[in-house]
């Protein structure tokens, strides 16, 4: 079976030219060189688009929900997050003394280039924080060159931090950090507010390490890069000021590691999954903490492995443009993935994964011998405080989840609503708000939608409670006082997971469910027909990477396969996902569904197997457990 497309060859070589482009690629990331060097090539770039006074880096002219003074000064202190600790680990870069004239001039409110003041749930209060830590690390370099005048301006601007209110949530960190780098310089801090936010920081923890982010019940990537990552910076840093909260940020990041490895394939690619996605390699940044507060939450040679090939991972992705300098995007440039407050400048907080670049180099993180990823649990595990079950396999990482409520963020049925987020497979958006009967530019991978008229769809969002429930991941979701649909997910064997939709309605209902997406490149417009295997009930996809498959477990669907909208799927532009669509009448109605996705082309579907406790809860809601062959 051939499965190249004529122009595959030729677009694949065009995708490996902007690969070059990738400030990372090409660098071994084996050693702390390798990561000093690193730092250094992903600055480079940024060097020519300063500002004359140094205190603004101008990238791009897309806007953001805040001032682009204050998009600006972002683009400013974000690289920072990775030249202070390579400062601090003794290394040189280019371009510090326009970031010391920055910091003179970007305080100045007499200058032109003046960052702006401070004001209520203000970006620039998320911005202090690259600051801080530059501070925190290395005042040697950021701090004691700096005139008088500059300092106490400086500092005067950071410590207005405490006279207005942050957004209540991971933002209360940003607070706690610049108290403490005004405290490592000698100036004036606030002890009170320091204590006041971290006591309210503390409720936000649910347990075994999961953090809600403020009100917002959003369990993501923002549990170990934000949540994770600050607290157990003030666990190394201010051990002695803060013993009681910096043992429990400790404890939390031991426990939140058992689940978080399985986040990450043997590749190194983590599993794409909720909002921030343009922050790639942050991702990494928890391990990165874990090694700088010397906490050994797994093996240091299983830390080791699991930060350095996600970060060789993505220097093999054309995430840069031509000039070298980040993308909005995730595995290459995309802004319909993007959010609200994703300005230019925002790509580089994927710099807090070099933290380790602080550390010397008889650091037991450096000392460590790699582990190999065979070492990785498979497991599967099941999450209760996440409401993940999780599992990886060959060239996998894989992710059920009953869905969240993220309504906050752009696309946030596709962020959160989806039934599975793999790494091997990422997840799509939608590339129209009004589709109309028109499934490809919605895009609805590895969910559900539905249709009162066929017309009109809603794609799953909004979940109004999910957890686990009799070892199975849930999740409900009710668009209207109408309708229900409740949603049981387990795991079924090498490639196969399963889902049980348990629907209630008081008018019938048209209903659609998509699988894994696929690549696509090379195809244009026409494919070969032996890629497709359609019938009733059945419908599977398989390109020259991958294969992707749906099974009604329940009935007799209508099978199909969908070319999704370019740029739809973060990890290529474009995708094919297998689709079962149908009508179910008034009342309640039981959907079983077989989903099957491998990223090898040559790979084989057998049946899916049913655990127990699945049929178990199948049989609770009204499902025989009777299945069609595979």
């Amino acid at each position: 079976m051939s499965r190249a497309a004529p122009s595959a060859w030729a677009e694949e070589a065009a995708v490996r030219r902007l690969v070059h482009c990738n400030p990372l690629h090409g660098n071994k990331l084996e050693t702390r060189a390798d990561l000093q060097e690193a730092v250094r090539a992903l600055h480079a770039p940024l060097l020519p688009w300063y500002s004359e006074s140094g205190a603004r880096v101008r990238l791009g002219v897309g806007g953001v929900h805040y001032a682009s003074a204050a998009a600006e000064m972002e683009s400013f202190t974000r690289p920072l997050w990775g030249l202070a600790p390579l400062a601090a680990g003794g290394g040189a870069f280019e371009g510090l003394d326009l970031v010391l004239s920055g910091l003179d001039h970007g305080t100045n409110p007499d200058h032109p280039d003046y960052w702006g003041d401070v004001g209520r749930h203000d970006q620039r209060m998320v911005e202090m924080a690259g600051l801080s830590q530059a501070l925190l690390l290395a005042p040697e370099t950021f701090w004691a060159p700096l005139p008088d005048a500059a300092k106490r301006r400086l500092a005067a601007w950071m410590r207005s931090i405490n006279a207005h209110p942050t957004a209540d949530n991971n933002w209360l960190f940003f607070r706690v950090l610049t108290n403490l780098a005004l405290r490592r310089v000698g100036e004036d801090w606030s002890r009170e507010a320091v204590e006041e936010a971290l006591d309210r920081l503390d409720t936000f923890h649910i347990a075994d390490g999961y953090y809600r982010d403020g009100k917002w019940y959003q369990l993501d990537y923002y549990t170990p890069m934000g949540m994770h990552f600050y607290g157990l910076m003030l666990a190394q840093l201010a051990p002695d000021l803060f013993p009681d909260h910096a043992a429990r940020f400790r404890e939390r990041a031991r426990r939140f590691a058992e689940d978080f490895q399985f986040w990450f394939a043997d590749s190194g690619a983590a599993i794409p999954f909720g909002r921030s996605m343009t922050y790639r390699f942050v991702q990494g940044a928890f391990w990165a903490a874990c090694a700088f507060a010397g906490e050994a939450v797994l093996p240091w040679g299983r830390i080791k492995g699991l930060l350095l090939r996600h970060l060789r991972w993505w220097a093999n992705q054309p995430i840069a443009d031509r000039d070298g300098i980040l993308t909005i995007g995730y595995a290459y440039p995309n802004l319909l993935v993007s959010e609200a407050y994703n300005a230019p400048g925002s790509p580089y907080w994927a710099l807090k994964t070099f933290l380790v670049a602080a550390l010397p180099e008889d650091h037991p993180f450096w000392m460590a011998e790699e582990e190999e990823p065979e070492a990785l649990p498979d497991g599967p595990r099941l999450s209760s405080a996440g409401g993940f079950a999780l599992r990886r396999e060959p060239g996998e990482a894989l992710m059920l989840t009953g869905g969240q409520d993220g309504r906050e963020h752009r696309c946030s049925d596709a962020k959160y609503g989806r039934f599975a987020y793999s790494a091997a497979f990422g997840f799509s958006v939608a590339s129209d708000a009004w589709a109309p009967d028109r499934p490809e530019r919605s895009a609805v991978d590895s969910g559900l939608m539905v249709s009162r008229d066929g017309l009109v769809w809603q794609s799953r969002c909004r979940i109004t409670e999910a957890g686990t429930d009799q070892g199975l991941v849930w999740g409900r979701w009710q668009p209207d006082d109408g309708l229900s649909i409740e949603t049981w997910l387990d795991f079924a064997g090498p490639g196969w997971h399963v889902r049980l939709h348990r629907i209630d309605t008081d008018a019938p209902l048209h209903v659609a469910e998509g699988g894994f997406a696929l690549d696509r490149t090379g195809d244009g417009h026409i494919s070969p027909e032996d890629w497709f295997e359609i019938e009733p009930g059945r419908g599977f996809v398989r390109t020259r990477s991958a294969l992707s498959g749906l099974l009604d477990l329940s009935g007799q669907r209508e099978a199909s396969v969908i070319r999704a909208a370019p740029n739809t799927n973060l990890l290529v532009p474009r995708t094919f996902f297998p689709r079962l669509a149908g009508v179910v009448p008034a009342g309640r109605s039981v959907l079983v569904t077989a989903a099957f996705g491998v990223p090898d082309p040559e790979a084989v579907a057998s049946p899916p197997m049913l655990t127990d406790r699945f049929r178990t809860a199948a049989r609770a809601v009204g499902w025989s457990g009777e299945t069609r062959a595979g």
